[in-house]
């Protein structure tokens, strides 16, 4: 019987080896992230220097790791490592070579900052920083609106899961969000879990927004398009109006809801990443829900849109509009006669 104390040669020799041939750890250089000027990193990142560091300062207690490891990633690197993927969208070996960080190190980045970032929701989404008399002032053209209501469908890669529940009309798969928005461009609420072939007029019907206008809480209206039903708080243009007042109320209903239009296009065009999503549905409605709070503190802080945003969107039409409330034609009428005469 051999002694267990003693090594085989064999086993040495193979220590011997793998200190010999082992690979030094190589850390990757750092980039300097706030040397670079404003312009840079709103290309980049949708930011300035200084909203990078008010993202850092509300976001730091959520994502800053506790290690006693040399060269951890700082939360400002975490956050602007996920802010360069929603500005693009791209591939995150792709975002990974340009942070000098590897893939695995962009997915969890990504994920680590859209938790935080939903933590956030009820301190910049509705009901908003502003009170309500402020926004109904911003929508003037129309007297008691509160905000203005569409949905827009965000592509994702077709789900392993109910897989046919996410082809939309258009014949592909999509989340339908549901936007609301005031008069300054601020998304005031979101709605971010319906698959692609649900109904707009089922989104709003369904959502915790709408029970809440229906029990009262809120005084003001929502504007929206013919795909929602005309409802005592949803008004909607008539479908075939008549020469005059009704006509005016059209007009004035149609130039009001161009905010949350323009309000969309603006999100698609800040966050590149909505225009397909590559991952699974329930990451897909977390990180739109991410780019909607970080489009709300953009605007707040006056950060600058990267192109013209196009107000209509093909992907969205209504071609069955749904039956108007009696109740809600009634409500509608009365502005109509009241303020469009």
């Amino acid at each position: 019987m051999a002694c267990p104390v003693l090594e085989e040669p064999v086993d040495r020799e193979a220590q011997i080896l793998r200190r010999a041939l082992r690979r030094e750890r190589v850390i990757r250089a750092r980039l300097d992230i706030l040397s670079f000027p404003d312009d840079c990193l709103c290309e980049r990142y949708r930011f300035s220097a200084q909203s990078i560091i008010y993202l850092d300062n509300i976001l730091r207690p959520y994502i800053t790791h506790v290690t006693h490891r040399g060269h951890a990633l700082s939360s400002l690197h975490i956050i602007c490592i996920a802010l360069r993927f929603f500005a693009n969208g791209s591939f995150l070996y792709n975002i990974g070579d340009a942070e000098h960080v590897s893939k695995a190190t962009v997915c969890r980045a990504v994920r680590n900052v859209t938790v935080a970032l939903k933590r956030l929701l009820y301190s910049f989404v509705f009901p908003g920083h502003r009170p309500t008399r402020f926004i109904k002032e911003g929508c003037h053209k129309i007297a008691g609106v509160i905000g203005c209501t569409d949905g827009t469908h965000i592509p994702i890669i077709a789900p392993s899961v109910n897989e046919g529940d996410y082809v939309n009309r258009k014949s592909f798969h999509s989340i339908n969000v549901q936007i609301i928005c005031d008069a300054a461009n601020i998304i005031t609420n979101v709605e971010a879990k319906w698959p692609g072939s649900v109904h707009d007029s089922q989104i709003f019907r369904e959502c915790t927004l709408s029970t809440k206008f229906g029990h009262g809480e809120f005084t003001g209206y929502l504007l929206g398009d013919r795909g929602y039903p005309c409802l005592p708080y949803l008004l909607t243009p008539y479908p075939d109006p008549e020469p005059g007042p009704q006509q005016r109320y059209n007009l004035a209903n149609c130039r009001t809801r161009a905010r949350v239009e323009m309000t969309i296009g603006m999100l698609k065009a800040r966050f590149q990443c909505l225009q397909r999503l590559r991952v699974t549905p329930e990451r897909a409605c977390d990180i739109i829900v991410a780019c909607v709070i970080l489009h709300n503190i953009a605007t707040i802080r006056g950060e600058h849109c990267p192109s013209e945003p196009n107000s209509s969107d093909p992907n969205h039409e209504h071609p069955d509009p749904p039956t108007d409330i009696q109740d809600g034609r009634a409500v509608r009428d009365t502005i109509c006669h009241n303020h469009f005469f």
